[in-house]
């Protein structure tokens, strides 16, 4: 990062492990001696009254955007009054200490917030513009850390966390450069997340048209007699998924109470193995045998689907043989087939838009998402001959293969954006980049000829 940038002529030691040496002009103090920060609360949640109103109140859910212009939820003044809430002012800088730790953004109007955020006023001595960038790097090193590993703060370890003070000027200097810099990053991140984005659209198009349409343009069609799935090739069948289920079989979900995780045990495959496709034997949850055994029906023998049924609700797979003996969570559905339906198949079939579809208007509950076993079996499928599916797959394989590549190639792109701007960050925060002579380029406004 230096390589660009040059380096303060001085420095010294700052007398802090994790920092080394820092400009020799600046100081090292505290959270507590150079601002001040006020923290909120949440009313009652079982008095719907209380967030029936006009006021805004930010969750840590809010803080999204540099600015924060709206919340997700808004609370009356009586509940206001009653938590003896203190209003956070407009430009007050918002950060999150639990949970999302280190999360920021400014307040764009007078809002209240939760007690997970600490508003930062004014007051401040140095500019909360070079605040936004310094606390999510200083503060959380003064985190303790609970028996889990994870990093925790309070308003206590929050007011002793150490920072640098520059002068002001240079402080605002800083968040100038950053500002500039940072925003160039960030635009070259949105162009990525959008070719993403994009992609990953292309991506369920491929696998709608061939599990709806089929790869040949000149079959005849005919109707399906459902209203989202449209279309279907003549030759097709269309019918439940519950009718093509083997038999003395049936589509059942996993354990209910898995106990607390073990060393040695059962595993089983839950939603964020699902979601995010990690199934490596280490990697997941365990649990008793007697546990395990009372879910015979769950348990894994190897070229079945699963299928995500909460929270991750269509992510689905074909079991590898890896698998066998593995049992699943509450919110994962095993579904074994009869022999004229291939398993790859169902799994390219379920990442359909058309499916996708059909779970959006299926789902149930509040506290998360979830789609019922009985919603899973009584889903329509179309089954090409079987000759036919395993073209379909094959095909549609490459094309996903390509597309893939690209993606992961733009999410590369993505995570290199990402560490140049928090590489620069923190070298312009502690003092490793000087940036006192850094000026913005002049805009050219002079109009071509």
């Amino acid at each position: 990062m230096t390589g660009r940038y040059k380096a303060y002529p001085e420095y010294k030691e700052s007398g802090i492990e994790w920092l080394g040496n820092i400009p020799k002009h600046w100081s090292v103090s505290k959270i507590k001696y150079i601002t001040t920060f006020q923290v909120g609360w949440t009313p009652p949640t079982k008095e719907d009254a209380n967030f029936d109103g006009e006021n805004l109140w930010a969750n840590i859910s809010d803080l999204r955007e540099r600015v924060i212009h709206d919340t997700n939820k808004k609370i009356s003044d009586h509940a206001a009054k009653v938590a003896s809430m203190d209003i956070t002012p407009k430009g007050s800088l918002l950060y999150s200490f639990k949970l999302s730790v280190g999360t920021v953004s400014f307040a764009g109007k007078d809002m209240y917030t939760n007690e997970a955020i600490a508003s930062f006023l004014k007051e401040s001595k140095l500019p909360l513009a070079y605040l936004y960038y310094v606390l999510p790097k200083f503060v959380i090193e003064n985190a303790s850390t609970n028996i889990y590993g994870a990093r925790i703060l309070n308003q206590e370890l929050i007011c002793n966390a150490h920072l640098l003070a520059p002068t002001v000027d240079e402080a605002q200097q800083i968040a100038n450069f950053l500002d500039h810099e940072t925003a160039k990053i960030d635009t070259l991140i949105e162009k990525q997340q959008q070719l993403i984005q994009l992609l990953k659209e292309k991506r369920q198009a491929v696998i709608s048209h061939a599990v709806t349409k089929g790869l040949n343009p000149d079959a005849p069609m005919r109707d399906s007699g459902v209203e989202w799935l449209g279309e279907v090739p003549e030759h097709w069948t269309v019918c439940r998924l519950k009718q093509v289920i083997k038999s003395g079989s049936s589509i059942s979900y996993g354990i209910v109470q898995p106990g607390d995780p073990l060393d040695e045990g059962v595993p089983f495959v839950q939603t964020t193995n699902i979601s995010q496709g990690n199934f490596d034997l280490d990697q997941l949850q365990k649990t008793t045998e007697q546990i395990a055994r009372a879910y015979p029906r769950s348990r894994l023998e190897g070229g079945e689907v699963i299928l995500g049924i909460r929270a991750s609700i269509g992510a689905a797979y074909v079991v590898p043989e890896s698998l066998r003996g593995v049992n699943l969570s509450r919110g994962v559905a095993r579904i074994v087939l009869t022999p004229n339906v291939s398993s790859h198949y169902l799994v390219l079939y379920f990442g359909s838009g058309a499916v996708e579809r059909y779970w959006g208007l299926s789902k149930q509950g509040s506290t998360f998402s979830e789609v019922s076993i009985e919603t899973v079996r009584e889903i329509t499928i179309t089954i090409p001959p079987v000759d036919e599916q395993e073209i379909i797959c094959n095909i549609t394989k490459n094309k996903l293969d390509k597309i893939d590549k690209i993606i992961e190639k733009s999410l590369e792109q993505t995570s290199f954006f990402e560490e140049r701007r928090s590489a620069l960050i923190s070298a312009a925060v502690t003092g490793k980049i000087d940036v006192r002579n850094w000026q913005p380029p002049k805009t050219n406004t002079t109009e071509a000829a």
